[in-house]
């Protein structure tokens, strides 16, 4: 893309970007890899939330682990979530606002979560069902973030290249998921990850959380 030509794309991500649900979705992990047998810190769960199932669980399964019981520990967290924890979540501030003015600005807006079947429900809570073009999860690719296959497939239902996307998420893993097809990243600081672990994983720009970045609006990356 051409310093003077703006991106036709925005690529957001949900949990911790769009959504206020990280600790909630580290207290289910830690849950469900209590209940079969592996005690892990919340701390060090919360640090692997923002990949799909397939890279956190061989963080803390061993490959004997993962044969035995990876499956049936993932499908016992979804249903656990999906009973007890969505019901809590709740979209960050100025998150339709945001949308709009991408809208307005020209861009195409599109999802790239590495959540699962609960990405349908996660539009109705964040109120944005009208205002995304397309949505993509984890069900869709081969592999989750730090992948890249999620972006690949935006990029090619779009009709674009990734150096006319520009993709918004709160984890290291988006970002490098990101670079790895030449789209670049804004961050955001409301999913916990720090300024200085977003900046080295790849964002050009940080910010608190999307009221800022629609605050920001006319000066970021979404406008140049």
């Amino acid at each position: 893309m051409e310093d003077c030509e703006l991106p036709k794309a925005a690529i957001f991500d949900l949990d911790g970007t769009l959504l206020d649900s990280v600790d909630l979705h580290a207290l289910v992990w830690q849950e469900a890899l209590l209940k079969f047998g592996h005690d892990v810190s919340f701390e060090l769960v919360r640090g692997q939330i923002g990949k799909g199932g397939d890279k956190l669980i061989p963080v803390f399964l061993s490959a004997e682990d993962q044969r035995d019981h990876g499956e049936k520990l993932e499908e016992w967290r979804g249903n656990r979530f999906k009973t007890e924890y969505l019901p809590l979540v709740r979209p960050f501030s100025a998150v339709p606002n945001l949308l709009r003015r991408v809208r307005e600005a020209g861009l195409q807006i599109a999802i790239a979560s590495s959540a699962k079947n609960e990405v349908d429900k996660y539009l109705d809570i964040a109120r944005i069902v009208d205002l995304v073009d397309l949505a993509t999860s984890s069900d869709d690719v081969d592999e989750s973030k730090p992948a890249p296959d999620i972006f690949k497939i935006v990029l090619k239902k779009l009709k674009i290249d990734g150096a006319d996307a520009v993709a918004i998420g709160d984890t290291p893993y988006d970002a490098e998921a990101a670079a790895k097809v030449e789209v670049r990243t804004v961050g955001v600081l409301c999913g916990g990850f720090t300024e200085n672990e977003l900046r080295k994983a790849g964002c050009a720009e940080v910010y608190p959380g999307p009221a800022a970045l629609l605050a920001c609006f006319e000066h970021s990356l979404l406008r140049k």
